[in-house]
């Protein structure tokens, strides 16, 4: 009988990204073409494109960049509905909501959001909230599939890129000023963890077997989270973004 293969594990990446309601698609974006240049395999002609003062690597392929504007454009949709809600929710889901903003600048006191029910700055209604979000991205690779009733080729994933992506919206000069610094900090420190992650980790790229044009075929999926789940017990116990940026300020 022959022995059946046990299934491969793929290998695993989890990013971050902050971001507000104007910057949002182009921070995600460029996360993203920052993957593909490093995981694209045909041939290519390297561009670039500045976002947040950093220039980063640009695949210039149709097919892909459309995939990426649709994926993006749906996160976008999602993240917009997600603030909506907040806005309309109860305060004790606003708080919670705040905390998890309030963990990339480090205190819920600086968090960019509308006053509270009690405050003098306006009410729930008047709040703006932040969102959260998920892309990832698979890389798969062509195998046989040998059964009794099926002989085929299956796609099975060997690599996955997980994006949480967190927004926020500042209403002041100086929430612009720390939101702006805590975007350019985390894009930095992602696009890092991509060049240091691509390059320490290659045994598990499978062999190129195929004369494709690509290889490796590859999806995009948006998956909503929800904004006040398990990022704001992090951020309230000391397990956030807190103090990774507290000392920012």
């Amino acid at each position: 009988m022959e022995k059946v293969a046990e299934p491969k594990i793929p290998q695993e990446f989890i990013l971050d990204a902050f971001a507000d309601p104007t910057s949002v698609r182009d921070v995600v974006r460029g996360i993203l073409h920052t993957i593909f240049f490093h995981r694209y395999f045909p041939t290519i002609t390297p561009q670039t494109h500045e976002v947040l003062d950093l220039t980063l690597p640009y695949v210039a392929e149709p097919e892909l960049e459309t995939l990426i504007a649709q994926r993006t454009a749906t996160l976008l949709r999602e993240l917009d509905a997600d603030r909506t809600q907040q806005r309309s929710s109860s305060p004790s889901l606003q708080q919670q909501a705040r905390a998890v903003v309030g963990g990339f600048l480090g205190s819920p006191s600086s968090v960019p959001w509308g006053g509270g029910g009690g405050g003098g700055g306006g009410g729930a209604n008047g709040a703006n909230g932040g969102g959260r979000g998920q892309v990832s991205v698979q890389f798969m690779e062509k195998t046989r599939r040998r059964k009794m009733w099926y002989k085929g080729d299956e796609e099975v994933c060997w690599e996955s890129w997980t994006i949480r992506v967190t927004v926020a919206e500042p209403r002041t000069e100086n929430e612009r000023a720390k939101v702006r610094k805590a975007m350019e900090t985390t894009l930095l420190t992602t696009v890092m963890k991509i060049i240091t992650s691509v390059n320490s980790f290659k045994d598990h790229i499978p062999p190129i077997t195929t004369t494709e044009t690509n290889p490796f075929p590859y999806n995009i999926t948006v998956n909503q989270k929800d904004a006040v789940g398990g990022a704001a017990a992090a951020a309230t116990t000391g397990g956030g973004w807190g103090g990774r940026f507290g000392g920012l300020y």
